[in-house]
């Protein structure tokens, strides 16, 4: 099974070796049919502490780290 990569921004490095990204994405409402920007808070291992609190980044699935860290950070995106 392929592993989920996804696309978002740091809001919190506060913890060691921790980083929380914040991922947005867009859905169609069934009645109304306007597109509703829906966001989601993933914890994932930043084993370096190098991204910082703004950074674009991508993370990815990966085997559990610790209770709530199931995702790593891949690499930062460019601006």
């Amino acid at each position: 099974m392929p592993k989920r990569i996804m696309q978002g921004t740091v809001v919190s490095d506060k913890a060691e070796q921790t980083v929380v990204v914040r991922v947005e994405r867009r859905i169609m409402h069934p009645v109304y049919k306007k597109f509703i920007t829906k966001s989601k808070k993933f914890a994932a291992h930043d084993a370096q502490n190098k991204f910082k609190t703004g950074d674009s980044v991508r993370i990815r699935e990966c085997v559990p780290v610790s209770k709530t860290k199931t995702f790593e950070v891949v690499y930062e995106d460019s601006k």
